[in-house]
């Protein structure tokens, strides 16, 4: 609606397409703005932040010019387990190896607490998909398990939940309302937990990282919200400081609506069979014409080319890139052949991610401690 202000569900189906009006309304600032920063603390922007995937920030400045002074960072992301792991989780991963590259701490949640009350997955099942699905598939893909520290909400300590009681106290239902809609216990409930997950780095018993960036999608930002009116309000209990975060475009789906675990045809799996992948692939939705004449005649749109995501965001080098755009616009290249041609690059990439996850999948329930119920 006009001047209505954008709401995001977190939990919701909801899509993020206008990237500049939620910059706008919500006071993230463009991704760009850091990279004089990022050489000063001697990084170089990321694939992602160098192709507008990582589009914003919120004080990641901060963070950076603590890195360049030689003070310690850390960078915190979780999961919920509610799922197989697909391409979209992998996007997210990728970022925290970039930032473990370049000296950043690294914590990973398993939100299974929010997977047993929000998604309703059995605690044992979640446990399992925690397990054998996330920390074993983000090993394989590169994530180092001995400078990670992989953790289960319910598994953390005293000092973690205290927090989460704590910040019950510091806001209200309407507040609440306000960045979320409809609120459920559970959703009330999962909120406060993960700005626990968020600010509890900052205690003691955690390792004490004042500075710490959160990546999340676009579609995370409620939750990054609230936990920095939270940190702000702990004065007198605890000095917390406010987390940096940055945020991705979500990647569409291979149907070009949002990717979900929940459809299964609309995403690939890192696990699923080299012929499904396939096949998945070769019926995704593109920018292609309506016919091969009219193609070469006036070219394709690789911007509403969910195969051209897939090279974006996971397969293809800057030089790759640019010739499959140039490509496609010029009618060159029929969608056939560009699918052919993402896929030698997607097969190429998922053996050698499946024969690292049968090792990574040996030492994954050895690296994380498990819930005890």
């Amino acid at each position: 609606m006009a001047g209505e202000e954008p709401r995001i569900d977190p939990w919701g189906t909801l899509e993020v397409k206008d990237y500049k009006r939620l910059m706008e309304v919500f006071g993230i600032k463009p991704i760009e703005t850091v990279f004089p920063l990022l050489e000063k603390a001697g990084m170089k922007p990321s694939v992602h932040m160098r192709r507008g995937i990582v589009f914003g920030h919120r004080d990641l400045d901060r963070v950076l010019e603590a890195r360049a002074r030689g003070e310690r960072v850390a960078v915190l992301t979780g999961f919920m387990p509610s799922g197989r792991f697909h391409f979209g989780h992998k996007l997210t991963v990728d970022q925290l190896i970039y930032y473990q590259r370049n000296g950043f701490k690294v914590f990973v949640a398993i939100a299974d607490a929010e997977a047993s009350i929000v998604r309703r997955i059995p605690r044992r099942e979640a446990v399992r998909i925690g397990v054998e699905e996330y920390i074993a598939n983000m090993i394989a893909l590169g994530l180092d398990p001995d400078k990670t520290e992989f953790y289960f909400q319910t598994a953390r300590g005293t000092p973690y939940y205290r927090l989460a009681q704590l910040f019950a106290g510091k806001v209200t239902a309407a507040e609440m309302e306000a960045i979320y809609g409809d609120l459920s216990p559970a959703k009330i409930m999962a909120a406060l937990t993960q700005a626990a997950d968020i600010l509890h780095v900052q205690l003691d018993e955690y390792g004490g990282y004042k500075y710490v960036v959160v990546p999340v999608g676009a579609d995370q930002d409620p939750h990054l919200r609230l936990t920095r009116d939270l940190a702000d309000r702990m004065g007198g209990i605890i000095e917390l400081e406010r987390p940096a975060s940055t945020y991705h475009k979500m990647q569409r789906g291979l149907d070009g609506a949002k990717m979900s675990s929940s459809r299964p045809d609309s995403t690939i799996f890192l696990t699923d069979p080299l012929p499904e992948a396939r096949r998945k692939l070769m019926r995704a939705l593109t920018g292609g014409r309506a016919t091969a004449e009219e193609q070469r005649r006036l070219g394709g749109v690789p911007e509403a080319c969910t195969v051209y995501d897939m090279d974006m965001y996971h397969l293809m080098s800057d030089e790759e890139l640019a010739k499959i755009y140039r490509d496609c616009r010029s009618g060159s290249i029929l969608c056939g052949e560009c699918k052919l041609i993402a896929w030698e690059r997607m097969k190429a990439l998922m053996e050698e991610h499946g024969s690292r996850l049968e090792e990574a999948r040996k030492i994954a329930w050895s690296v994380v401690e498990t819930p005890r119920f």
